[in-house]
């Protein structure tokens, strides 16, 4: 991947045209057979939207929506290169540094959260389980950072925007950026009031991000 900071912008624009089609689609793919198979051996399942229109259940919905068109658009593309002129094209686009670095990103990001999910393990939920979590994790990067999976989905988000500048990534971006703060917020109350003194002891010795 370094040579794509020395190849002729068209190509790193094609280049990115597939990587994000194939990346994408390996998420979707991932994420339905972890979902899947972890509900059939965790009691009660793995996925917690949370009471209809409640804070979780909007955050929920908006990653979930933006994740289908994210996918759909960027196969899409691969077929129809024309659609680029209707997501409202940015000239930063041009510049073959940070079309490559858009694409370090987003892969770098995708690594951070797959390695705090799996250093998880059973402790991992997509949403707040009313019932959860059975123990508070502080160890490994929760030493360093109370959100390091989200921090992994916020450099990914950038990377997204970088590795195809436009108007489109760029609401996905401050929408993605306004879903994570909200869900952070969410989750954090939630823990609070679960743990009550221990997480308190956690929240003030240990920062939100980094």
């Amino acid at each position: 991947m370094a040579n794509l900071f020395i190849m002729p912008v068209g190509e790193v624009v094609e280049f990115t045209r597939v990587y994000l089609a194939a990346f994408y689609t390996f998420v979707a793919v991932f994420y339905t057979f972890r979902i899947v198979s972890k509900n059939r051996v965790i009691s009660g399942g793995v996925v917690f939207e949370g009471e209809k229109y409640c804070q979780n259940w909007w955050n929920h919905l908006t990653f979930r929506f933006f994740r289908v068109v994210i996918w759909l658009i960027c196969v899409a593309r691969l077929f129809y290169p024309e659609l680029d002129q209707y997501l409202g094209h940015l000239t930063i686009g041009n510049n073959v540094t940070l079309l490559a670095l858009g694409s370090v990103l987003l892969t770098i990001g995708f690594a951070l959260s797959m390695w705090v999910h799996f250093n998880m393990a059973t402790l991992w939920r997509s949403g707040i389980d009313p019932q959860g979590p059975a123990q508070l994790k502080t160890n490994g990067l929760y030493r360093y950072s109370r959100n390091p999976m989200f921090i992994g989905v916020a450099i990914a988000q950038w990377g997204f925007f970088l590795a195809m500048p436009s108007v489109f990534t760029l609401v996905c971006l401050v929408i993605g950026f306004a879903a994570l703060r909200s869900q952070i917020s969410t989750e954090e109350a939630h823990l609070l009031q679960r743990f009550q003194s221990t997480y308190l002891r956690y929240l003030q010795s240990v920062p939100r991000w980094l």
